[in-house]
Parts: structure tokens; C-alpha cells; sequence
């Protein structure tokens, strides 16, 4: 895992990514914290964390498109596949490469609180959680990146999907405000997921007992629930797709709260897209 590691971060310092992530990211917050905490004379520098929150979206495809797209398109993916190290160290090796570009220029952000503190009292303690929360959020955005450049060998399209995705989680609680919330039509909507989710099932392990066991499960239940109880789905579907709203739990760290579900949240949705890419490419690999 260690000579990935080392290989994917040295690449991204032998080509212009990595420097044009550090010096673009730096810029945009540069620019917030002389606005928002210079001119204005502010001393929370969480504001600035809050406006910038939006530089993921832009960021984040840039940086990981090439991921895995770029193995996939030269075909060098083959000799990772036969490599002795095992596929969940070598996407390990990858991910901790690029969360190192972006973790430098976290460390770099990490200095701003302090030179605010020269002219004045600082609230260090939400500075210092509001970065926190917002590498945490990073590292989220980049195993979703680095998932979706498993599924192509097509850097533009990696980066452009990366794009959409990152966009509709940041925009997640003002798209669930337009969402249905009457119980017929969520319990409908959940039917369809439970198709999807079987499809999905049915496309990594090619076994269709398990895909048809568990659509017939989930449906019964679905239905039975509906049922002996169709008030509960009043207004789920929205509760559901704001637990995908990734960009909602920052606010709390923000919000000066240094919230534990919400540290769990982030640690999770990197583990299930690692887990993701490794099935990912166990499939490319074995078809």
C-alpha cells in the first residue's frame, strides 16, 4: 500500500494537479478570509469555511477523475490486478494520496485562525471545529470522487459525474423541499429504490436468487408496513434523502457544535465508498 501511496502523491506533484488543487483552493479561501475577516473586521473565521463550502463542487472532480479512469484507459490497471497486494490496499494506497494534496492545503488554512488572533480575540475553539468539520467533509467528497472514477476509464466523464453528484448532495435540502410527501406516492418511490437496489445486486454478484430474495423481501415488507401503517411514510421519502444531504452535517460544526453523529457520518460515507470501489473494480476485474 505504501509504494501505491507514494506513486499516486508523486504523480500528482509530477504533473499540475496537485498544484493547481493547492493554489485554486488557497486563492478562493484567501479571498473569503481577506472579505469576510480583514475588510469586514470579523473575527469568526467559521464564516468563511461556511462560504467556501461550495469549492468541493468545482474541486474535487478535478482531483480525483483520474483516479482510477486514468489505469482503466492505459490499461495499467491490469498489472494492479496481479499485483501480490490485495485490491482494498491498492484503492487505500490511492485515496491516502489524494487526501494528502488536499490535507496540505488544510494545513495551510489551519494557520489563518492565528494571524486573525494578532488583531484581536478569536473564537479558536469553533475555528479550529469548523476545520475540522470541513476536512472531514473533504474526505467524504473524495472517496464519492474516487468511487465514481472506478466506473469509467473516461477522466471527462468521471469529473463531470463527480460534478452532479457533489452538486445535488450540496443542494440536497433545498431539492427534498419540492419532494412529494404524501404517503402513497413515498410508498411508491421506495418500491422503485427496492428495484434499483436489486438491479445493483444483481450487476456486482451476478447471482439472481439473491437479487429476487431480496426484492421480494424488501417489497413485502414495504407493503405490509403500508398497510398496518401508511402514516409512517408521510414525509419519509424527505427524512431519507436528507440523510444524503453530506454538506448538511457541516453546519453544526459551523454552528460552533463539534457533533459526534456527525464526525461518524463523514468516517462512514468514506469507509462505504472504499468498500464500493473495491467491489467495483473486483468486478471489472473478474469480467
Amino acid at each position: 500500500m505504501l509504494a501505491i501511496f507514494k506513486k499516486e502523491l508523486k504523480s500528482y506533484f509530477t504533473s499540475m494537479t496537485g498544484y493547481v488543487f493547492i493554489a485554486f483552493f488557497l486563492i478562493i479561501v484567501g479571498i473569503y478570509f481577506a472579505v469576510y475577516n480583514l475588510l469586514n473586521r470579523v473575527a469568526n473565521f467559521e464564516y468563511v469555511l461556511s462560504g467556501v463550502s461550495f469549492i468541493f463542487v468545482l474541486l474535487v472532480p478535478i482531483l480525483t477523475m483520474r483516479l482510477m479512469a486514468e489505469d482503466k484507459k492505459q490499461k495499467t490497471d491490469q498489472l494492479l490486478f496481479t499485483s501480490p497486494v490485495s485490491i482494498g490496499k491498492i484503492i487505500s494506497g490511492k485515496y491516502f494520496a489524494v487526501l494528502t494534496v488536499f490535507l496540505i492545503a488544510m494545513v495551510v488554512i489551519c494557520f489563518y485562525p492565528l494571524i486573525l488572533l494578532q488583531f484581536g480575540s478569536v473564537p479558536l475553539k469553533t475555528a479550529y471545529g469548523t476545520i475540522l468539520g470541513f476536512t472531514l467533509l473533504g474526505a467524504a467528497y473524495i472517496s464519492i470522487g474516487l468511487f465514481i472514477s472506478s466506473l469509467t476509464e473516461s477522466q471527462l466523464v468521471s469529473a463531470v459525474v463527480s460534478f452532479v453528484v457533489i452538486l445535488v448532495t450540496a443542494l440536497m435540502d433545498s431539492l427534498v423541499s419540492f419532494l412529494p410527501t404524501d404517503n402513497l406516492t413515498c410508498y411508491v418511490i421506495f418500491l422503485v429504490f427496492v428495484i434499483l437496489i436489486c438491479w445493483i445486486l444483481y450487476s456486482m454478484m451476478h447471482n439472481i436468487t439473491v437479487s429476487l430474495t431480496v426484492g421480494v423481501i424488501g417489497e413485502a415488507a414495504l407493503t405490509a408496513i403500508y398497510v398496518v401503517k401508511p402514516a409512517l411514510y408521510d414525509g419519509l421519502l424527505t427524512k431519507v434523502l436528507g440523510w444524503f444531504s453530506v454538506i448538511a452535517r457541516f453546519d453544526n460544526f459551523s454552528s460552533g457544535l463539534l457533533d459526534l453523529s456527525s464526525v461518524v457520518y463523514y468516517i462512514s460515507i468514506v469507509f462505504i465508498f472504499l468498500f464500493l470501489t473495491v467491489q467495483a473494480i473486483k468486478k471489472h476485474r473478474w469480467n
